[in-house]
């Protein structure tokens, strides 16, 4: 049911769009005279990308009602994203704003996250869409870490079953949106046990299970419990698998990268196409792995998302991916 869903290449997207300044390649903060500027937000980016590579992608969130809230906008508009359901709030709410550096090593990114805008996304916002025209519901752990916004996702969460509609979770945890690591920790492992699809890195398996040790017995038990489909992400070791049927590893397209930033949306948004385009599940791991190295090569983060036609310009030229070799 899930890849059959997936293969719609139609999702609703429940979480935070943000504006991004970023530093030219190999700048570092202090030495900046000029920053890019682009969309941010694991949600606005996962939309963006998705749409970028061929498919169709709906925002569901709040932003602020000034000028950087119609900045977001604009830019999800100009990517394709349905902004149908991405709905204003004033006051002092404001969106996230996210400022790093083009450089990796003593990468540093601050942000901006006091009374934001996106946690205001209530229960009305999501009672509104209508969860049939979908294909799956695609979010990330930051939408979960603030009420009303956590409430609300999971009421997206009861709506979209009631048509079942699958449910794809990246769990994307970081620590510096939640009020304890306690509450963290007990919110996304709810939240994981409500979908058919989630993505993760052994960091973030780690916190769930509370060791991190045990993160990849954690992922295969979400398997073998209520899950359809687990990736499990190593970073430079590449990624396990894990479905019903067994499990595979894969490994990545390495790149001089410029920074961090953005791998994980690009991920998933490169996943879910492939998929919807045909390729076998492994194939389309890969292909989401390569858009993952495409982006951190490049400045920004929506704006460095590939198309499909530098998607496969880059695995034409690329050697190919790295075979893994680590052992579990």
């Amino acid at each position: 049911m899930l890849l059959e869903a997936i293969a719609r290449n139609n999702f609703v997207v429940v979480g935070r769009a943000g504006i991004d300044f970023f530093t030219d390649a190999g700048v570092r903060a202090e030495d900046a005279e000029r920053l890019g500027v682009g969309l941010g937000g694991s949600a606005a980016n996962i939309g963006a990308g998705i749409c970028k590579l061929g498919g169709k992608a709906a925002l569901v969130t709040r932003v602020s009602d000034d000028s950087v809230g119609s900045y977001c906008v604009g830019q999800l508009k100009h990517y394709g994203v349905d902004t149908e359901h991405v709905t204003p709030v004033g006051g002092e709410y404001r969106n996230s704003l996210a400022f790093y550096e083009s450089v990796v090593e003593g990468h540093r990114n601050v942000i901006y996250r006091n009374g934001a805008a996106d946690f205001q996304m209530d229960e009305h916002d999501v009672a509104r869409v209508d969860y049939g025209k979908y294909g799956a519901l695609i979010t990330a752990g930051t939408v979960f870490a603030a009420e009303p916004s956590r409430s609300a996702t999971f009421k997206a969460f009861d709506l979209a079953k009631a048509v079942n509609l699958p449910l794809i979770f990246d769990v994307d945890y970081r620590p510096y949106s939640w009020p304890s690591a306690e509450v963290a920790a007990d919110v996304l492992s709810r939240a994981a046990a409500q979908c058919d699809m989630i993505v993760g890195n052994d960091e973030e398996f780690g916190f769930m299970a509370g060791d991190y040790d045990k993160g990849l017995e954690k992922a295969r038990e979400l398997v073998s419990t209520t899950a359809e489909l687990v990736i499990y992400k190593m970073g430079e070791a590449g990624a396990i698998t894990i479905t019903r049927d067994g499990e595979f590893r894969t490994g990545i397209y390495p790149v001089e990268a410029l920074k961090p930033n953005g791998a994980g949306d690009s991920f998933m948004s490169g996943l879910m196409t492939s998929i919807a385009d045909g390729f076998v599940l492994k194939e389309a791991i890969l292909r989401g792995s390569a858009c993952a190295s495409i982006v951190v090569a490049k400045p920004g983060c929506a704006p460095a998302m590939p198309d499909k036609t530098e998607l496969e310009a880059f695995l034409a030229s690329h050697p190919g991916p790295t075979q893994e070799h680590r052992t579990f």
